[in-house]
């Protein structure tokens, strides 16, 4: 007996091509996310002539982040993390409250899929077409459709993976250099790897990204509740499933409870039951007297157009699975054959579990708010909202001109020929202006120290270039009738002012006497 395989084969998937109020709302999506993509690194902002004009930049060799008017620096990282966070309390809000919208919607892997099945479609036909050309024979013309169908693909890939590197180059001066083959290595291998991988990933993993690769769908289970709206099938309504026309199913169960309840005889009542929803009472053969209960299928006429236009390949009437990213093409799908077979929509719907249950019981559902506002959607916006506030308080207090200061602990003090104690401190002067800057150090403490730069004598102003930052070794000495030359260690602070706009910033730091 040979054993069961550990792994299925993949399955293509071959979605079909459906219309309607989610299929265009994600097709603005897609539009709007791509052309952030391709075309912010063209975009100019004047920041002075020192300054990159690119508006947003990932400047390596300065270590900069340039955001229009906004520049992070190196020792600012916080504001990235910050903005991390901020993400990944997001994306716990938005799915706490409606699913996996952003797998759905604005994922990578879900616009840049849905750019490739574009393609296809476009070049190969629509469902049924595809499928016929997977299943034939290798011929000219399969041969002719795969290859422009993996040509424009490639195009596509390189550029996406051209885009990334745009963001860490002026990008004008790198597409020259790229084109001329002047580029930098780097650069080339970057673009070849992405290039690879979209190719790879929008042409043929697709779903399997987000199954196997991603750990979102396995993550989300802890962040949804039977109150989160999402993609689900009202089975209540919908079961049982029939195909075919309703109608004609429900005249021969009628002739057939009207043979029956001839055979049984007048006065006498007969029930047929072809399905058990819903219940419909009808006269038969003329007698009122006679009754069939002829029970119709559900509004579910199993037609599986939700399953045909799922990019997931998955059957959302069997519950809710890990596999299902809330597109919502079902629902488009779903609506439009209820429309022509005259029922309501909603069948497959953004809805709560919780709200299904009270519909199968009669009760009404639940406004849409009191989903979206519960407890821990409140949580995580409350914390969403400090950290974003937290960040742009710290954003607008930040100074033009900063200090940081690294005492030199090796040896921790020097005594000089005449008893003075002095220590050794590297001052960074940082000047994130865009125009070069004269700074005068100082320092304040309970003690009488005195400062001295290395190089400049008791001239204590530096000038530093615009958007650097320079490296000062500034001596504070105190004599040996000063208390501080035998304290262990004494509270200072050290200052710099900005000489034109008299702006200042501090930091605290030591001083280390002998210990007596």
């Amino acid at each position: 007996m040979s054993e069961a395989p550990l792994y299925a084969p993949q399955e293509p998937i071959f979605p079909r091509r459906v219309s309607g109020p989610f299929r265009r709302f994600k097709w603005w999506i897609m539009l709007f996310t791509l052309g952030i993509y391709y075309l912010t690194p063209w975009i100019r902002w004047d920041r002075g002539p020192n300054l990159p004009d690119q508006a947003v930049l990932i400047d390596l060799s300065t270590r900069r982040f340039y955001f229009f008017w906004i520049e992070i620096w190196p020792h600012e990282f916080y504001f990235v993390a910050g903005l991390l966070i901020m993400a990944g309390l997001g994306l716990f809000l938005f799915t706490s409250a409606l699913g996996r919208v952003w797998c759905g919607y604005a994922c990578p892997q879900t616009v840049w899929t849905d750019l490739f099945i574009l393609v296809e479609r476009w070049i190969e036909g629509d469902r049924n077409a595809r499928v016929r050309l997977y299943k034939a024979k290798w011929d000219l013309k399969k041969w002719r459709l795969r290859i422009t169908k993996w040509v424009v693909w490639m195009a596509i890939a390189v550029a996406t993976g051209g885009a990334w590197v745009f963001y860490f180059a002026d990008a004008p001066t790198l597409l020259r250099d790229l084109v001329t083959l002047n580029g930098h290595p780097v650069a080339y291998i970057t673009i070849a790897i992405l290039t690879a991988t979209t190719f790879l990933f929008g042409g043929f993993l697709r779903e399997q990204v987000c199954i196997y690769m991603c750990p979102w769908p396995r993550i989300q289970a802890a962040m949804m509740d039977p109150d989160t709206i999402t993609v689900a099938y009202r089975e209540w309504r919908g079961e049982p499933r029939g195909k075919g026309n309703v109608r004609k199913r429900d005249r021969a169960a009628a002739e057939k409870a009207e043979r029956e309840a001839q055979a049984a005889g007048d006065g006498q009542t007969v029930r047929y039951k072809a399905t058990p929803y819903p219940n419909r009472p009808l006269q038969v053969g003329g007698t009122p007297t006679l009754t069939a209960m002829v029970e119709e299928h559900g509004d579910c006429i199993d037609c599986m157009a939700c399953v045909n236009v799922c990019p997931m390949g998955i059957d959302i009437r069997d519950g809710q699975q890990m596999e299902c990213i809330t597109c919502a093409l079902c629902i488009d799908a779903c609506d439009d054959v209820m429309a022509k077979i005259g029922k309501p929509r909603g069948l497959i719907d953004y809805l709560a579990l919780s709200d299904e249950e009270a519909e199968r019981a009669g009760e009404a559902p639940k406004p849409i708010w009191q989903h979206v506002f519960r407890p821990r959607t409140l949580v995580y916006t409350a914390m969403w909202a400090a950290i974003g506030l937290g960040l742009v308080y710290a954003l607008f207090i930040r100074s033009d001109i900063e200090l940081t200061v690294s005492p030199v602990r090796n040896p921790t003090f020097v005594m000089q020929s005449d008893g003075s104690i002095r220590n050794i401190y590297d001052v960074r002067l940082r000047n994130k202006t865009g125009e070069d800057r004269e700074l005068h150090l100082s320092l304040t403490s309970d003690a009488t120290l005195r400062i001295d730069l290395e190089g400049g004598g008791r001239d204590l102003s530096v000038d530093v270039p615009a958007d650097t930052t320079i490296l000062q070794r500034v001596y504070v000495t105190a004599r040996p009738q000063d208390p501080a030359a035998t304290t262990d260690m004494t509270a200072l602070r050290f200052w710099v002012e900005d000489l034109e706009s008299n702006e200042r910033a501090s930091i605290p730091s030591t001083f280390n006497g002998r210990d007596q």
